[in-house]
């Protein structure tokens, strides 16, 4: 079963995803005259003029910032972490111009996501707000093969985040927490299991609520973090980017290999993790941008832009920056690449914690990323059970969301104490499947994005 699986999952994202999302970010970045930079100061103006702390409620929705509070909440997770230092590992440093190329693409990929969430959401028989790809996909096309691809979406998002993600990152909150304060992982797990019950049973008013307090906080605490290795490796930052820019294109003089193989390695690592990253076109982070109360489409749009250049331009190149200035120049391990015992001493898990450590010491160090990983991991389980639910709400109706939410902290709690390489495999097959009905809905729709952001205001 392992090996079936994990067959599809690199036939999916070697052949089929990076092309995929790739395109979409191409295509919309012309049809819109690349929105990402015309409209980009307007968006980050949008975000921090709307920055609350008290919210409130919004008639069955969010405040705009609320929505991409929890748009980013799902977005920032550990693979901020653990997939930037994997790709790093994998593909040298320069896998990170890759990672900045996809997310510059994405921004104009997930301006569309946002715009169609905003204008084909709907209001259920409570007076909620109900919005995501399921909606605009059956938008996109009418009858039975519209109702096929929402399903096949509404399915695999369910199984990709309402469960086994949510299990896979309640796993590195468990294991994380346990290597650097010693609690025993069930503990963890039951105290993790009744905050989020807390947090679920209130709905989106109370997630809303935690989310627009929750991320500013986590993101400032491992901002201040990475600055401060920053500052102590001052003299390295200017190498640092050399290397970035400069292993984009001969990465082989740091992996090793020829030039054609490892710039395959460098330009697919990069992508890779950096669309799993920032999630732009797989159809998640729609849901919160569905749920904003804004005064037109466009607005939620731009707002959709500014949190992906968050998540990829700050939050993940930071950490980036400090694993390169502190292994990878002249005084690191991995200075002239890395061979024989440091792979095995350097491996993915841990290669942010040893980076942390050169600064802060090894336990410190390990610590704060522990606290980082609780965090992060946390508030993508926030944001990912919403977006599950909503596709709940879908299939079966708003009766089905409460036993949903029972079945969901059950795999939250079996994720702290156990997880296995095919929960992970699991994970990403359905998280890659469900990108596919909704990059397809995302070309058929490309007319309605377009005159929206000319009738809004976008020109």
């Amino acid at each position: 079963m392992l090996s079936i699986v994990q067959t599809i999952n690199a036939y999916l994202s070697d052949y089929i995803l990076v092309f995929l999302l790739v395109a979409v970010g191409l295509w919309y970045t012309i049809k819109t005259r690349f929105v990402q930079v015309r409209c980009f100061g307007a968006g980050l103006k949008k975000i921090f003029g709307d920055i609350s702390f008290k919210g409130g409620a919004h008639g069955g929705g969010m405040s705009s910032f609320q929505a991409v509070a929890t748009a980013i909440a799902a977005q920032v997770g550990t693979g901020n972490i653990v997939g930037a230092a994997g790709a790093i590992l994998t593909g040298g440093p320069g896998a990170i111009f890759w990672m900045w190329i996809i997310a510059f693409l994405g921004m104009a990929t997930i301006y569309a996501e946002a715009t169609l969430a905003q204008k084909t959401r709907i209001k259920d028989s409570e007076g909620n707000i109900q919005g995501g790809p399921v909606y605009y996909i059956t938008r996109a096309f009418q009858g039975r093969l519209g109702k096929f691809l929402a399903g096949f979406f509404a399915v695999a998002i369910i199984l990709a985040l309402g469960f086994f993600g949510c299990m896979v990152q309640s796993n590195s909150i468990g294991s994380t927490i346990h290597t650097a304060f010693g609690i025993p992982s069930w503990i963890v797990g039951g105290v993790l299991v009744v905050i989020c019950a807390f947090i679920f049973m209130g709905g989106v008013d109370r997630l809303a609520s935690v989310t627009e307090k929750l991320v500013p906080v986590m993101a400032s605490v491992f901002l201040l973090g990475a600055l401060g290795v920053l500052i102590a490796r001052i003299k390295y930052v200017p190498a640092t980017f050399f290397m970035i820019f400069r292993y984009a294109f001969q990465p082989q003089a740091i992996i090793g290999g020829g030039l054609g193989a490892a710039l395959k390695i460098a330009v697919s690592q990069g992508a890779k993790r950096g669309l799993f990253s920032n999630e732009a076109g797989m159809g998640s982070t729609p849901h919160a941008h569905a749920l904003a109360q804004v005064k037109n489409a466009h607005e939620q749009g731009t707002v959709a832009m500014a949190g992906v250049f968050i998540d990829t331009f700050v939050v993940l190149t930071l950490n980036a920056l400090v694993i390169i200035s502190t292994l990878y120049t002249a005084d690191g391990p991995l200075a002239g690449g890395y061979t024989g015992g440091v792979v095995e001493t350097l491996n993915k898990a841990n290669l942010a914690q040893t980076a942390f450590g050169v600064v802060y010491g090894e336990k410190l160090g390990s610590a704060f990323v522990a606290v980082c990983l609780f965090f992060f991991a946390f508030s993508t389980i926030l944001g990912w059970n919403l977006f599950a639910k909503i596709n709940v709400n879908y299939l079966f109706g708003p009766k089905a969301t409460k036993p949903f939410l029972m079945i969901a902290l059950v795999f939250i709690f079996l994720g702290t104490l156990a997880s296995n390489d095919l929960v992970w495999e699991l994970s990403d097959m359905f998280n890659q499947l469900m990108v596919i009905p909704n990059a397809i809905a995302l070309f058929a729709l490309t007319g309605v994005v377009v005159t929206s952001m000319k009738e809004d205001g976008g020109k």
